[in-house]
């Protein structure tokens, strides 16, 4: 599923070069649960923006199905990242001003599917995080978990091999954390590659996998 072979993202500050990815070489195999875990700038933000093609590596190169995306321009990252890759964030990203349902729908109407077919999805992802009752209810009319539900139901819509969850839980009480944790690993139960990097201990110690990094290095790759 994903493949990173010798892959370096470097920045310059400065005079200085910030090795934020150094060689990094990593397999995740397509269904498996995965958390990244590390201190702040030890790489694991840099890592999942590049997992998502939302940045490109220096040097080295990222195999997404096979598919070597080092490759690609553009408009083909967009494409992969519309329909192969899932993101949930720690602070939502939804629009204010449309209602659940149309938050969901948005990454469908950019894809030009047609309104009958969004219409569908739009229904089944709201019944997959049980929202189903507050489709039509804008954000601010929703709790901290709600918001994060419609973020997942948002995520999973075009229905991608993979789902990238930067600290899902950072913004939620514990009750509302329990809920997502059980919403996304039961994704992930269903056939869904689920990638979380997390600050949580006990949340990363759920996961299959638990690789830890420093200084742009994974110092630990293991299975819990």
């Amino acid at each position: 599923m994903i493949n990173l072979e010798n892959l370096c993202r470097h920045f310059e500050v400065g005079n200085q070069v910030v090795r934020a990815l150094d060689e990094v070489n990593l397999i995740i195999n397509q269904k498996e649960y995965v958390s990244i875990m590390g201190v702040s700038g030890s790489g694991k933000s840099t890592l999942l923006n590049i997992l998502g093609l939302l940045d490109t590596p220096t040097s080295g190169d990222y195999l997404l199905s096979g598919i070597n995306t080092s490759k690609m321009n553009d408009d083909e990252m967009a494409h992969i990242r519309s329909t192969k890759i899932g993101f949930v964030f720690q602070s939502f990203h939804l629009i204010p001003r449309l209602t659940a349902a149309e938050n969901i729908e948005m990454p469908m109407v950019l894809s030009g599917l047609n309104p009958k077919e969004r219409q569908e999805k739009v229904d089944n992802a709201l019944a997959r995080v049980n929202l189903t009752d507050r489709s039509d209810h804008r954000p601010e009319q929703l709790s901290g978990g709600q918001r994060q539900r419609v973020a997942i139901a948002r995520s999973i819509v075009m229905e991608p091999d993979v789902l990238l969850a930067d600290e899902p839980t950072g913004n939620l009480d514990s009750s509302s954390s329990k809920e997502i944790i059980k919403l996304i690993e039961e994704l992930n139960q269903g056939g869904l590659t689920l990638v979380v990097v997390t600050h949580d201990k006990q949340l990363g110690r759920r996961s299959n996998r638990l690789i830890e990094l420093l200084d742009g290095k994974i110092i630990n790759d293991n299975q819990n």
